[in-house]
């Protein structure tokens, strides 16, 4: 589909994003999936195109994107395959955790190697009781001297099994609730990490999810900000995290729309191409629509983010509405499709099964609604 937003653009980076999802992604994502092979298999690749370090700064080893073009090339990525979207955009998140709450310091120690592709990252926030709700979390640190002990048990937690630098969220004073919330770095190459196999999940195969369990001495120096700040980076990395998200269910659904007219454009029926028939030209109509509505949001979120101003509140409109539309747009793509659309010969029912957990991860639809409505209630 056509971008109506060129000229914000890095086209030349871009394009050779693009070069590698048609060379590289594309021959191996049905694989990848058919297969639950953990997309990492791509990281060599991923960190030689310096994609796994495209949200960061050129001081930090990144490559310096403005955000336009960071959320395109996201949404190219996960319309090529989205289990390497989501690896990419889950790596992000440890990136981000470090870049928006860490020191100087801790910046210029983890994200040259985050950038590079020389650490891989996760982000820890989600537990088994809490989700939705990370106040409610289990996970404890408590401070011994010029360490803390951390123990607890993450859950859903994208990376996980074979991250080097798990940003984990831990209680620091349980009494607080969410003020009593902190960020640690955690390098599993010290020990105390126990991970589980891999949840088997409907869609996105190769991003894999895990649970894991800690119980270890992290040294003090590996805390991101102060005590009780933890959830202040967690709320600042979803912000950056759910445009993320809503650019991947934009990319999702452009890959579906994409097929979906091609197969209007060459099946016949009735000695008479689909594409003649006017209520599918209006199905294809409103699916355009809506991707181009779902940009349009985005875009008014980067604007702001770009400007430096608060984005949250347009961050989960974006996250919610795009999401959203990727379920409808990529279910008409397979109904259009008719019988071939529902076997795995075509890439249409991947599309349908990636797009579902869009509306779940980095914060429910429902929390989405309830941010954006405390806001528009707000006095």
């Amino acid at each position: 589909m056509t971008r109506f937003h060129d000229e914000l653009l890095d086209l030349a980076t871009l394009e050779a994003i693009s070069n590698f999802c048609q060379t590289v992604l594309e021959p191996q994502a049905a694989a990848t999936d058919r297969e639950a092979r953990f997309a990492t298999h791509h990281m060599k690749a991923l960190s030689e195109m310096g994609i796994m370090g495209m949200n960061l700064p050129v001081e930090y080893g990144g490559m310096g994107l403005d955000a336009y073009t960071l959320l395109e090339a996201m949404a190219n990525i996960s319309g090529t395959c989205a289990s390497t979207g989501s690896m990419v955009s889950a790596h992000f998140l440890a990136s981000d955790s470090i870049k928006f709450g860490g020191s100087e310091e801790q910046k210029q120690k983890y994200l040259p190697l985050l950038a590079s592709g020389k650490a891989f990252g996760a982000f820890a926030l989600t537990e088994p009781g809490a989700g939705s709700d990370p106040a409610s979390m289990t996970t404890r640190a408590t401070r011994d001297g010029d360490f803390y002990h951390i123990k607890g048990t993450k859950h859903f937690i994208s990376n996980a099994g074979a991250a080097d630098l798990i940003v984990i969220y831990a209680k620091t004073d349980p009494s607080l609730g969410g003020k009593g919330i902190s960020a640690f770095v955690v390098e599993r190459k010290k020990g105390g990490i126990t991970t589980g196999k891999a949840e088997a999940t409907m869609g996105l195969k190769g991003a894999h999810a895990f649970e894991f369990s800690i119980d270890a001495k992290v040294p003090a120096a590996n805390r991101l900000g102060e005590e009780g700040t933890g959830l202040r980076t967690a709320m600042k990395t979803l912000d950056a995290g759910r445009i993320d998200i809503a650019m991947c269910s934009v990319g999702i659904a452009e890959a579906a729309y994409s097929a979906a007219a091609q197969w209007m454009k060459t099946r016949k029926m009735g000695g008479a191409l689909l594409s003649s028939y006017q209520g599918l030209q209006w199905i294809l109509a409103d699916m355009a629509t809506d991707i181009a509505a779902a940009r349009g949001l985005c875009l008014e979120t980067i604007r702001k983010r770009m400007k430096g101003e608060r984005y949250s509140i347009e961050a989960s409109m974006a996250k919610l509405f795009a999401s959203e539309m990727a379920g409808r747009v990529t279910d008409k793509a397979l109904q259009i499709h008719g019988g071939y659309g529902f076997t795995q010969s075509l890439p249409v029912e991947r599309y349908v099964r990636d797009a579902r957990i869009m509306r779940i991860y980095e914060g429910t639809s429902e929390i989405q609604r309830n941010i954006i409505s405390r806001s528009l209630l707000a006095d």
